[in-house]
């Protein structure tokens, strides 16, 4: 016995008016979509460099601000590490200089980040605003005495890193 397969005809769409706007709200879905994919994937990037940035800022000032004479060499050196450009020349060439006073004066300096802020940044560069305290002791201040810093810190993006390209101090 042969068994015979019906199968059911295939009808032209009942309202073909409505295939135009169908495809036309899927093509407007589609890139609506997408744009704000691209729009989360930008705001993702951009939060992720300015906490690199900021990071890099707070990192090199508690380093600025954190020297002891017992261990010079080490703090300047982590100070260096995180420098470039002119900032770095001219630390370097003070570094001497500075030994030989911080040892003289038996200096010990406890730097605390208080505040840091973006002031712009891009994708190479930014500028960043540190508040940071410090307590300092030495011949002169046994007991210590605090020192207050608002830092101006310029920064550049070298090698995958936020290195400092100038501090300033402000106001």
């Amino acid at each position: 016995m042969t068994r015979v397969l019906l199968t059911r005809a295939v009808r032209p769409l009942r309202h073909p008016r409505a295939v135009v706007p169908t495809a036309v709200a899927a093509a407007v879905l589609t890139a609506s979509s997408g744009w704000l994919g691209v729009q989360v994937y930008e705001r993702h990037t951009t939060e992720r460099r300015h906490q690199d940035i900021l990071a890099a800022a707070r990192q090199l000032a508690l380093n600025f601000t954190s020297l002891d004479y017992r261990h010079y060499d080490r703090d300047s050196g982590n100070v260096l590490k995180g420098a470039t450009g002119d900032f770095a020349k001219q630390f370097s060439a003070q570094t001497e200089k500075l030994t030989k006073i911080v040892a003289e004066n038996k200096s010990v300096s406890e730097g605390r980040i208080l505040e840091a802020g973006i002031a712009r940044a891009d994708e190479r560069t930014a500028r960043v605003l540190v508040v940071a305290d410090s307590k300092v002791t030495n011949v002169a201040a046994p007991q210590g005495t605090s020192r207050n810093y608002r830092l101006q810190l310029d920064l550049v993006l070298k090698d995958g890193r936020w290195l400092t390209s100038n501090v300033e101090f402000v106001g």
